[in-house]
């Protein structure tokens, strides 16, 4: 049992009425948003929001962002962040609340839109958390910021927050926290110190060649057969100049070449996704990456060398050891055994980039959702990785249980950090500002040109 003054004992007897999460839960489950384009479902968590009429918040920042903010006497300020943009995924679960949303992407198509990675779950549990603790002011001193990120998947939502002055609207977090759903045992709380989500660099390579009739390949240099080599050269990248001992991965996600069946193209486009929990490591696979495609362009006998177009970059999250030793015992008494070790997971988040720019430590954990039969009967017949659809999958679908799971979790681990005294933050100006998106094409430009 939870002692008396403790974030779990606060938390349990909290007189707050959460009646209402589930249906909010599930009207953003049936209304997914793709990234940049979440206009409705910002405007709904401005009105929920309106519950609080004490919290100070702001919309429209850098795109759909919205802040939260209670001021409660003096103490630490603590920021907690939800991301709440969707998927083009067509959703194949059997509930009766499944999305049959469709939107137009960025390329004016029209797509399905799902709830395939589990932000309707962050924002409901978001919300419920700081009904918790609007309810519970009286037993905590210090400062909530309660921050809404738009396009996660696009990783774009923590930049342009920021960079649209996200300094401006919210004081300056001591310490930034985040969580997300994961398939694993329904209700685990899961977290650990260090690397525990990888950096991601994407790279759009285009293969040059010279086009011809499918005829006459001898007066051609094609680009698919120098594609299709390209990408069994790549295999060795991480199969053998990569330690044994070190995590990477480099995987070949798209291939693009040609348009008709009698026609040599005279260019091909391939896409990769890197991911490392290492920098270094990651500098030196890139630089094979770019080595490697541009001596089989040679070997082709390609008149012009390849072009690299980085369009996807971001560090790996590293929770801060001081956040954890302050957020995990909390955990303990709140959830028991259930509250157990994160294993390094190997997707990406642009969350870090917030608690970067403030110059303040953070923590992300997760939190398991697969229906607990389920996971077990996998588990037994060693099906774990087959029969549990992971984040992404058409089939992900968070079991109702979890939601209040995930909102103690926000709220207790919020407590827990406005318990604690922390380092001052550094002032404005001596934090580096975040670069604007040119200052970001002229960095990829010059990485893409260099050795």
């Amino acid at each position: 049992m939870a002692s008396a003054g403790t974030p779990a004992s606060i938390v349990d007897n909290a007189e707050a009425d959460l009646s209402w999460q589930e249906d909010l839960y599930k009207h953003f489950h049936m209304h997914p948003e793709l990234s940049g384009a979440e206009e409705q479902t910002a405007a709904r968590i401005a009105q929920e929001l309106q519950r609080y009429p004490d919290w100070e918040v702001h919309t429209e920042i850098g795109g759909h962002g919205i802040t939260a903010v209670l001021r409660n006497g003096e103490g630490p300020t603590v920021l907690m962040r939800a991301d709440f943009d969707g998927l083009p995924v067509a959703e194949n679960t059997e509930v009766d609340y499944a999305s049959q949303h469709s939107q137009l992407d960025s390329q004016g198509q029209r797509v399905p839109t799902m709830h395939a990675c589990g932000h309707d779950h962050h924002t409901t549990s978001l919300l419920g958390a700081l009904g918790i603790l609007d309810a519970t002011r009286s037993q905590w001193s210090g400062t909530v910021v309660g921050l809404f990120q738009p396009a996660e998947e696009a990783s774009i939502g923590a930049h342009r927050m920021v960079s649209d002055g996200l300094d401006q609207r919210i004081p300056r977090p001591d310490v930034c926290l985040a969580q997300h759903v994961v398939a694993g045992p329904a209700g685990q709380v899961f977290t650990a110190a260090g690397p525990v989500m990888t950096s991601s660099t994407t790279i759009e390579i285009t293969l040059y060649g010279r086009g011809a009739h499918a005829s006459m390949p001898h007066r051609s240099v094609d680009p698919v057969v120098l594609a299709a080599s390209t990408v069994m050269k790549l295999q060795t990248v991480v199969s053998r100049e990569v330690p044994p001992d070190k995590f990477a991965v480099v995987t070949v996600a798209s291939i693009e070449a040609g348009k008709a069946n009698n026609v040599i193209p005279d260019s091909a486009r391939i896409a990769l996704s890197c991911r490392f929990y290492d920098e270094a490591l990651r500098k030196k696979c890139v630089d094979a990456i770019k080595r490697m495609v541009r001596a089989e362009a040679m070997g082709a006998g390609a008149d012009r060398e390849p072009d690299f177009k980085f369009v996807g970059m971001l560090g790996a999250t590293d929770n801060a050891e001081d956040v954890f030793q302050a957020v995990r015992p909390s955990f303990d008494d709140a959830f028991g055994d259930e509250s157990v070790d994160m294993e390094p997971w190997t997707a990406s988040e642009d969350f870090p980039v917030i608690p970067k720019h403030f110059g303040a430590p953070y923590m992300l954990w997760t939190v398991g959702i697969t229906p607990r039969r389920q996971w077990e009967r996998a588990r037994q017949a060693g099906r774990l990785d087959i029969d549990i659809p992971t984040n992404h999958n058409p089939a992900f679908l968070p079991d109702l249980s979890t939601i209040p799971v995930a909102t103690r979790a926000a709220a207790v681990g919020v407590l827990a950090c406005l318990q604690r005294s922390w380092p001052r933050t550094p002032e404005p100006g001596m934090v580096p500002p975040i670069p604007t998106e040119a200052e970001i094409d002229a960095v990829r430009v010059e990485t893409a040109s260099g050795d």
